[in-house]
């Protein structure tokens, strides 16, 4: 989606009746570095809002007095939209303006966070992450349109590389700078320091150049709507499971109505003259392998950084600091590695980092059932360590590797397709994980004869230990902690078979040739 980098009134001469200012070329720097300025920010506090609530769910849950699956609804509200709504939004940019739709889009999602920070009831906080998640897609696509507008060549790469640098360190540093704010200030500070966040961004952006594409073509609204539900329904089967039963009616219901959706999301496809998913690019075998990589890597990657800051807080007894920062071992690689893909490929092939990256991780995911957060602290860094190396090799080369498969033409429908599915892989393993780890728990619980285990699982899997102890003493925690480890090994196991799934379909379907263009560049 090319377009001149700078608008034409920039390039005129300034009057000489006029005081002097500064040269047209100073101007267009002086208004680039704004774009990027503003975008790259935008681009820190969105990863913040995905892994940031996970170390305040112990503090949040306990406050609030929500159950589990109330609490997931933090989570995967969030997820949901910002999935769902991704290609609607990028459609919108180029229909009403990327300027327009970069600042609503900052609004909405900096009022969503006052809300979500500031609500008493934990089902606010649910519809307030939703509607924070339709904000965060607006931002994200209206936000990489208006750097591919404004800059162009060498200097259009710079900037896509500090805007995903941004992305990196808000993902990298997220856990652990919530975690600081849950300790020096409450829950309430990991969602309210996105207003002020999102203040800025305002300030700044407010003097970006508009820009919109005169052929941009209408929104899939049937399609959005589809795709939505289909989201919205799996993610609830998932989260009533280890309430309702997995094989109750409210289950397996979810479940039938997220596979009638999407069926009727793939006939809404079929149909559409502009589709927003080009469902022809899925006959490609190479290209289902190169989407699934990533989907493949994202399950367990969300999971873990949502899921293990209160594993840490709860089975690990540490606080909210701590447990951000246990993460750093994790995190780091993924926002390192990829700044050093430039130099990767010229001594690893592209097909072969594609496939070593989920292998590794893997590896990683099946040697956490050896460790945990008290007894095996060393070996649980190694562990993150060695899966946050996985994710980074994956990470530095998986997205050029995505429209290097397709024909030039199709590269932006390939690219977007890919964005999307990776985030749904995000919400389905984040959705995914918690029934696993309820269940699990609750069932090892069950095994042992304790009374309640389903509530009990429910306070263990969010870190409130405390009121386990209030309950039962130190027996009842020791027995809920061994609960909660057996609900991890079957995740970890779960989640590096899926892994390994992804290692399996790049190293037989995709050939190096295939990738001849990430190669070249």
């Amino acid at each position: 989606m090319p377009h001149s980098p700078a608008d034409t009134a920039t390039d005129l001469a300034p009057p000489p009746q006029h005081p002097p200012v500064p040269a047209p070329g100073r101007r267009a720097e002086a208004g680039s570095t704004r774009v990027l300025v503003a975008v790259a920010l935008a681009a820190v506090m969105l990863p913040i809002s995905v892994t940031g609530p996970g170390v305040a769910l112990a503090d949040m849950s306990g406050a609030l007095h929500a159950s589990a699956a109330s609490t997931q609804w933090v989570l995967n509200a969030y997820n949901v939209a910002f999935t769902a709504f991704m290609l609607a939004a990028g459609s919108a940019a180029d229909l009403f303006g990327r300027r327009r739709l970069f600042l609503s889009g900052t609004c909405v999602f900096a009022l969503a966070s006052l809300v979500a920070g500031t609500a008493p009831v934990i089902a606010l906080v649910d519809v307030a992450r939703f509607v924070q998640g339709m904000g965060a897609a607006a931002v994200l696509t209206s936000g990489s349109s208006l750097l591919a507008h404004r800059f162009s060549g060498a200097a259009r790469a710079r900037a896509f590389g500090i805007f995903g640098a941004a992305i990196g360190f808000g993902l990298a540093m997220g856990p652990f700078v919530s975690g600081l704010l849950v300790a020096a200030a409450s829950w309430h500070a990991v969602f309210l320091v996105n207003v002020v966040l999102g203040a800025v961004v305002l300030v700044l952006g407010r003097a970006l150049p508009e820009s919109r594409n005169p052929e941009a073509r209408s929104i899939d609204k049937l399609g959005v709507l589809t795709f939505t539900l289909a989201l919205m329904l799996l993610a609830l089967g998932f989260v009533e499971g280890p309430a309702q039963g997995w094989t109750g009616p409210a289950t397996l219901g979810s479940f039938a109505g997220a596979a009638v959706f999407l069926a009727a999301f793939v006939l809404v496809e079929l149909r559409s003259a502009e589709p927003m998913f080009d469902l022809s690019l899925l006959r490609r075998p190479t290209f289902v392998a190169i989407i699934w990589q990533p989907v493949s890597i994202v399950f367990a990657f969300a999971a873990l950084l949502v899921y293990l800051p209160p594993y840490f807080q709860g089975a690990g007894g540490v606080g909210s600091t701590v447990s951000g920062a246990m993460l750093l071992p994790l995190t780091l690689p993924v926002f390192v590695l990829p700044l050093f893909s430039g130099v990767l490929v010229r001594y690893v092939s592209v097909r072969m980092l594609l496939a070593v990256g989920p292998a590794v991780l893997a590896v990683a995911l099946l040697l956490m059932t050896f460790t945990d957060p008290v007894e095996h602290r060393t070996g649980m860094f190694a562990t993150l360590l060695l899966a946050g190396i996985g994710i980074g090799l994956a990470f530095g080369v998986m997205d050029n590797a995505a429209v290097s498969v397709v024909p030039p033409e199709r590269a932006g429908m390939a690219s977007g397709m890919f964005n999307t599915l990776r985030v749904a892989g995000e919400t389905i393993g984040v959705a995914c994980v918690a029934g696993l780890l309820l269940t699990g728990t609750r069932g090892e619980l069950d095994a042992h004869g304790v009374a309640n285990g389903g509530t009990l699982a429910d306070d263990v899997v969010q870190g409130r230990l405390g009121s386990v102890r209030e309950n039962g003493g130190d027996d009842l925690v020791q027995r809920a902690v061994q609960g909660l480890e057996h609900g991890w090994h079957v995740v970890y196991v779960v989640l590096a078979c899926v892994a390994l799934a992804g290692a399996i379909a790049v190293f037989t379907l995709v050939r190096d040739r295939d990738l001849a263009p990430a190669h070249a560049e």
